[in-house]
C-alpha cells in the first residue's frame, strides 16, 4: 500500500505558526484561563466542600490543558518539521506566557488541597468520580506540599519563561542553524543539517565517510560548544535552586519521584547493567573484526554489517509501514489496526529532507486524543524499528483513552515499555525473515545496536549527568571539565574498548537540555528491560497476552513502578535478579551473532 510520509498539520490548524484559527484558540484559553482564576480564587473548601463543586474545578482545568496542549505540540510540529519559521518562536513564546499563568493557578490549587484537613481529604476521595483517580489527586496534594508562599511560587513561574524554558529554547535555535559540511568522492562539499548528518555518520557502511562526518561533526560541536556550556551550566543551576528551595534531598530525589520509582530499584537495574557487559562488549569486538579494525571508533558503533555478497536490508517507507502493520499483528489485532489507522492517517512525519530537527519521538493532541509522530525515514531496519518504536508510545496513549484523564499521566520510565515492546516485536521479525546467515547476522547488528545504546551509551548519559549534577552544585563547570566528565563516562560505560570517544556528545545530545524533566535518559534503559521482562512474559504463554499486555499499560498511569511490577509480572524490581533476565535475553542474540559470523568467515 501508498502511504503519505508528511503529516497532515492543516487538519489541526490551517496556516501553519500563522493560523488565525490558532490566535483564535489562544484567545479562548487566556478567556478560559480568566474565569478559572475567578472560581478557583473564590473557592474555599471549608465553605463549599462538595464534591461537585471539586469535579467541576477539575474539568475546567482539564479543557484549558488540553487547549494548551494542543496549541503547543502543534506549534512544536511545525517547528521541526520547517527549522527555518522564525515565526514559531514567537508563537510557543505567547504559548509558554499561557502555561505560565497556568502553572500559577496550579500551585494555588495545589496549595488550596495542602489546606484542606487530612480526614476531609480523604472522605472527599471516597465520593463517585474520584475514587479512581485517587492516586494521581494525592501526588498533586504531595507536590503541593512542597511549595513556598504563592507569590514565590508565581515568581518562579513566571521566571521559568526566560529561565527553563528559556535556556532549552537557546539550544534548539543554535542546533537549528548549525551545519557540517561534507565532501563527498567527486570533490563536491554540501552542507548537511544535524539530522542529516547524524543519521549518515551512523548509518553509512562507508568507513571513511562516517570518519570523516564524525570529524566534521566533532569539530562543528566545539566551535559553539561555548554557548552549550553556558547553556547546560544555567539550565541546570537553575533547576538545582529549585529543588533547593522545594527542599529536595539531592538531584536524584526529583526524577526518581517523577518517575515514581525508588532509588534501590534504579541501583538494582544499573547493578545489573554493570556486571553484565560483557557479552556487549564481545560484540563490540567482534564487530570491529568484522570491519577491518582493531577497534571501533565512536562513529563505528552503530556501522552497518554486511557480510559476504550480503548488501544491508532496505526498505521503502511503504514498505516498513506493512511490514510493522503485519508484525504487530502476529501479538495481537489491536495494536496492528492501530498502527494501520495511523499510518493511514498521516500520523507520521517520516520524510528525508533538509531543514528538519533531528533525532525522533511521538507527542499527543490532547484535543483530538490523538498521537503524532516524527522521525526521519532513511530505509534502514533501524528506522523501520523506529517506526515501530513510536508507534509503541502512541498505541500507550491510545488505549488509556478509556481511564480518566487524570490516570493518563505516566511517567517517562514506563513510556518507554510500549514503545519499546513495539520495536522488539519488529526486531525479532526481521532477523526471523531474513533468508540468509549473513542477512540475519546483520540484522542481529542492528538489534544489538539497541542493546548497547541502552547499556553502555545512556549508562555513559547517566554517569556523566550524575557527576555533572554533583561538580555544578559547587560552581561554574567549564567547557574543558565538560568534556573530561564525557570521555570518563563513556569510557566507564563502554569498557575503555572503542579508540576514539564523543567528547562534545553532551552537546550534541538533545536529552541534555530538555528543561521539563531532570535526567532524561535512564528510563530509556528501565523501560527497554522492564518491557523485555514482559516479552517473556508473552513467549511463554501468548494467548490472549495482548489483552494482559493493555492491562497494564492502563494502570501505568496510576501506580508506583514497583506495584506495577508486581501486580502485573509478579517481580521485584528492587532486586537485580529481574533485570539480569532481561539482560541475558540479548546476551543470547550476542552469541547467535558470534556464532553467525564466525560461520560465515569459514566459508
Amino acid at each position: 500500500m501508498k502511504y503519505v510520509d508528511t503529516w497532515d498539520l492543516d487538519s489541526i490548524f490551517p496556516g501553519g505558526t500563522k493560523s488565525e484559527a490558532l490566535q483564535a484558540k489562544l484567545r479562548t484559553i487566556k478567556d478560559e484561563i480568566a474565569a478559572y482564576k475567578q472560581v478557583l480564587d473564590g473557592w474555599n473548601f471549608t465553605e463549599d466542600p462538595s464534591a461537585n463543586t471539586f469535579q467541576s474545578i477539575l474539568q475546567k482545568q482539564e479543557d484549558i490543558e488540553k487547549g494548551l496542549g494542543q496549541s503547543a505540540t502543534f506549534v512544536q510540529m511545525w517547528h521541526d518539521a520547517y527549522m527555518n519559521d522564525e515565526h514559531a518562536n514567537v508563537v510557543m513564546g505567547q504559548i509558554m506566557d499561557l502555561f505560565s499563568e497556568m502553572q500559577k493557578l496550579s500551585n494555588t490549587f495545589m496549595k488550596k488541597l495542602v489546606e484542606i484537613p487530612d480526614n476531609d481529604w480523604q472522605k472527599l476521595l471516597e465520593e463517585d468520580g474520584l475514587q479512581e483517580t485517587s492516586f494521581a489527586l494525592n501526588e498533586i496534594r504531595d507536590d503541593g506540599k512542597r511549595l513556598l508562599s504563592e507569590e514565590e511560587e508565581k515568581l518562579i513561574a513566571e521566571l521559568n519563561k526566560d529561565g527553563l524554558a528559556a535556556w532549552s529554547n537557546l539550544y534548539d535555535t543554535v542546533v537549528s542553524i548549525m551545519t557540517i559540511p561534507f565532501t563527498d568522492k567527486d570533490g563536491k562539499t554540501v552542507d548537511l543539517s544535524v539530522g542529516q548528518a547524524m543519521n549518515r555518520m551512523y548509518a553509512d557502511p562507508d568507513p571513511d565517510v562516517r570518519k570523516q562526518i564524525f570529524e566534521n561533526w566533532e569539530a562543528a560541536w566545539s566551535k559553539y560548544a561555548p554557548i552549550f556550556a553556558d547553556t547546560i551550566n544555567h539550565l541546570d543551576g537553575y533547576r538545582i535552586t529549585l529543588q533547593k528551595a522545594h527542599d529536595r534531598k539531592g538531584h536524584l530525589e526529583e526524577p526518581l519521584e517523577y518517575n515514581r520509582m525508588s532509588k534501590e530499584t534504579l541501583d538494582a537495574m544499573w547493578t545489573a547493567v554493570t556486571n553484565n557487559k560483557q557479552p556487549f562488549i564481545t560484540f563490540l569486538n567482534q564487530k570491529a573484526k568484522l570491519l577491518g579494525m582493531d577497534k571501533l571508533g565512536w562513529q563505528d558503533v552503530d556501522a552497518p554489517v554486511a557480510l559476504g555478497d550480503s548488501e544491508a536490508k532496505k526498505f521503502t517507507y511503504d514498505e516498513a509501514c506493512d511490514f510493522v502493520i503485519e508484525n504487530f499483528a502476529s501479538f495481537g489485532p489491536k495494536l496492528s489496526a492501530f498502527a494501520k489507522h495511523a499510518l493511514e492517517n498521516r500520523w507520521v512525519e517520516a520524510e528525508d529532507r533538509p531543514n528538519k530537527r533531528p533525532g525522533g519521538y511521538c507527542t499527543g493532541l490532547p484535543e483530538f486524543e490523538e498521537s503524532r509522530i516524527f522521525m526521519t525515514f532513511t530505509g534502514s531496519p533501524s528506522d523501520a524499528s523506529t517506526l515501530a518504536h513510536e508507534l509503541g508510545h502512541a498505541f500507550h496513549s491510545h488505549v488509556l483513552k478509556e481511564v480518566p484523564r487524570l490516570n493518563r499521566h505516566y511517567a517517562m520510565n514506563v513510556a518507554e515499555t510500549a514503545s519499546t515492546f513495539a520495536e522488539t516485536i519488529i526486531g525479532n521479525a526481521t532477523v526471523a525473515n531474513a533468508n540468509s546467515k549473513e542477512e540475519k547476522a546483520a540484522l542481529l547488528n542492528s538489534k544489538l545496536e539497541n542493546a548497547t545504546a541502552m547499556f553502555l551509551n545512556i549508562h555513559a548519559r547517566f554517569l556523566f549527568e550524575d557527576a555533572f549534577y554533583t561538580e555544578r552544585a559547587k560552581g561554574i563547570v567549564s567547557e574543558k571539565r565538560l568534556n573530561e566528565l564525557m570521555v570518563e563516562a563513556q569510557k566507564k560505560a563502554y569498557g575503555d574498548s572503542l579508540s576514539s570517544y564523543h567528547s562534545h556528545f553532551w552537546c550534541s545530545k538533545l536529552h541534555f537540555f530538555i528543561d521539563q524533566v531532570p535526567f532524561y535518559n535512564f528510563p530509556y534503559t528501565f523501560g527497554f528491560l522492564f518491557s523485555l521482562g514482559i516479552y517473556a512474559k508473552y513467549l511463554k504463554q501468548p494467548e490472549g497476552f495482548e489483552e494482559k499486555y493493555i492491562a497494564l499499560l492502563k494502570d501505568t498511569g496510576s501506580m508506583k513502578v514497583e506495584d506495577l511490577a508486581a501486580k502485573h509480572l509478579d517481580v521485584d524490581l528492587t532486586k537485580p535478579d529481574f533485570w539480569e533476565a532481561g539482560i541475558q535475553l540479548m546476551a543470547n542474540d550476542v552469541e547467535e551473532f558470534i556464532r553467525l559470523t564466525d560461520e560465515v568467515g569459514k566459508k
